[in-house]
This record gives structure tokens, C-alpha cells and sequence, in this order.
């Protein structure tokens, strides 16, 4: 069993080698090592240790991905097997309807979706579709993210998609560290159920809504396309390796970061801020309330 010098030193080679802003490593690395050295970590177990360490790197660097964590459930300390990965995220999106909770019609015409995971592309177009299909008629929408907890990019995009009336919105970019490429995500050409066109949007967030969900509410507000109330949101931005330390801990990496085209960057370490800012628990009836007043 590693003790806590090893596991800093293991999780340190990590964030050196794979953090996407490579400029930073050297003032992360510095900083926990200096509160290593002063004693700072001796005699923490496993779960305090990470409590603690986390907390200084974020100290350093106020990135939300950037983090030791405790797992209880034992794992593997053989190289990420990325297939194995990829098959247990989908089986966690199959068990969660795509990440689609529920669908309903609301009074005054407005449809309401629930969506708690942002889904893979290709295994969520028939769900997010058959949801869209459900809302093609409503007068306005409510898309509820305050319980998003995250997901795929290509979902993200897909799902932003709706809202626009083509292929030729250039939704964001994502850049990956290791390859020092740039992907571009733009609105799909082809889609399974009408676009949402012409209507009002509503995004509703809460403290909660992160990663993903901040992905399509912050894309969709910076374009202009909906309207975010709630509360702003957590404020991860980064997309993120995880990579096991010991059976009990992993060191979590933000390998590749998201810009807008729009605002040239993102929400890392301030959250998505909504555009009326409400507590999370009154976010759907002021949304209700604001198509109203809108309509009459």
C-alpha cells in the first residue's frame, strides 16, 4: 500500500503530464509540495487525505475537475481499458433513459423536459428525439438541467441542435492537450424529430447543474437561444481523465478544455450565470411566469 508521499508523487506525475493547461503544472506541483513537506498530509487516511489535498490544489488552481478522490468500491490498478470505460458510461445511460427523467405538458401550451444525464449522440438521438417529438407542438419550452449532472459533448451539441435551424451554427470548440487538436462542434444536418424553432426556450439550472448540462445551458444562452433561470450553476468545464492511484483513490485530470466561439471562452470556476436569478426550487414557475407576461 502506497503511503501518502506516493500517492502525492503519483498524483502529481499525473496532473504534470496530462493537465490541459501545461503552463500551470509547475505552481501546482510547487504548491503541494511545500505543504507536503511542512507535514501538512501526515497521518490523514485515505479520505482525508484526498478532502485535503484537493482542497490545496484547487487552492492553487480553481479548476473543479482538478481533484483526488476517494472511491469506496476497490478498483483496478491496470491501465484504463478506454472500450471497458466507453461500455460502462452507455450501460449508465441505457439504465437512465438517456438521461431523459420525464416529459410532460404543462398549462398555457408550454412542454417541459427533465433531463438529468446528457446523452452519447448516437445511442441518445432515438430518446431526446422521441422527447422532442412529445414538445413539437407547445407553445414555448421548458428544459429543466437542474439535476444535470453531466455527459457527452456530442450529446450536448446534438441536443443544442434543436434549437437552431441548420448545420451552420458553430455551437464551440474543445481542445485536447495530448493531441494539441481542436474539435469544432456544429449543429447537426440531420435530426430524428423537429427542430424547436421560433418559440421561446427556458433553461432552468440550480448549483447542481455541471459539466454537460452547463455545456448545452451556457451554449444556448451565449448563442442567444434561451432564456437560463435558476441559479448559476457549478462551474466544470474541462473534460476529464480519471486515473487510479491506489485501489481506493484516483487523481481526476482535466485533459482538454471547452471555448465558445461566442465569448472565446467558458464556465470553469464561475458556473453558467442565469439570466434571472432565482432559488432552484422557484426556477419552473418563474419561467412559466416569464412566458406569460411574454405572451399576453
Amino acid at each position: 500500500m502506497p503511503n501518502n508521499e506516493q500517492i502525492i508523487e503519483q498524483a502529481l506525475g499525473r496532473i504534470a503530464t496530462g493537465y490541459v493547461f501545461a503552463e500551470k503544472t509547475e505552481s501546482i506541483d510547487a504548491a503541494i509540495r511545500r505543504r507536503l513537506q511542512a507535514g501538512a498530509y501526515d497521518g490523514l487516511d485515505g479520505p482525508a487525505l484526498c478532502e485535503a489535498v484537493t482542497a490545496d490544489l484547487q487552492e492553487v488552481c480553481p479548476d473543479k475537475h482538478l481533484r483526488l478522490l476517494w472511491v469506496d468500491e476497490p478498483q483496478s490498478l491496470e491501465p484504463a481499458d478506454e472500450d471497458a470505460g466507453r461500455a460502462a458510461f452507455l450501460a449508465m445511460l441505457r439504465a437512465a433513459n438517456q438521461g431523459v427523467r420525464r416529459v410532460e405538458q404543462l398549462d398555457d401550451g408550454v412542454a417541459y423536459i427533465d433531463v438529468r444525464l446528457i446523452p452519447d449522440a448516437e445511442g441518445g438521438a432515438a430518446v431526446v428525439g422521441a422527447a422532442l417529438h412529445l414538445a413539437a407542438g407547445s407553445r414555448a419550452l421548458v428544459l429543466d438541467l437542474r439535476a444535470c449532472r453531466g455527459g457527452a459533448p456530442e450529446g450536448a451539441a446534438m441536443w443544442c441542435s434543436y434549437f437552431f435551424p441548420d448545420d451552420q451554427v458553430h455551437l464551440n470548440d474543445i481542445y485536447d492537450r495530448a493531441s494539441g487538436a481542436t474539435r469544432q462542434f456544429w449543429t447537426s444536418a440531420h435530426l430524428p424529430a423537429p427542430r424547436y424553432l421560433d418559440r421561446p426556450v427556458y433553461v432552468l439550472t440550480s448549483a447542481v447543474t455541471f459539466s454537460g448540462g452547463e455545456d448545452v445551458a451556457y451554449t444556448l444562452q451565449a448563442h442567444g437561444r434561451a432564456t437560463l433561470i435558476g441559479e448559476t450553476t457549478r462551474g466544470g468545464a474541462h473534460p476529464t481523465d480519471r486515473y487510479p492511484v491506489t485501489e481506493h483513490i484516483m487523481v481526476t485530470v482535466p485533459t482538454a478544455r471547452t471555448v465558445s466561439p461566442v465569448t472565446g471562452t467558458n464556465w470553469e470556476g464561475v458556473g453558467v450565470v442565469p439570466d434571472v436569478a432565482v432559488p432552484a426550487d422557484r426556477a419552473l414557475d418563474a419561467a412559466l411566469d416569464a412566458f406569460r407576461a411574454s405572451a399576453s
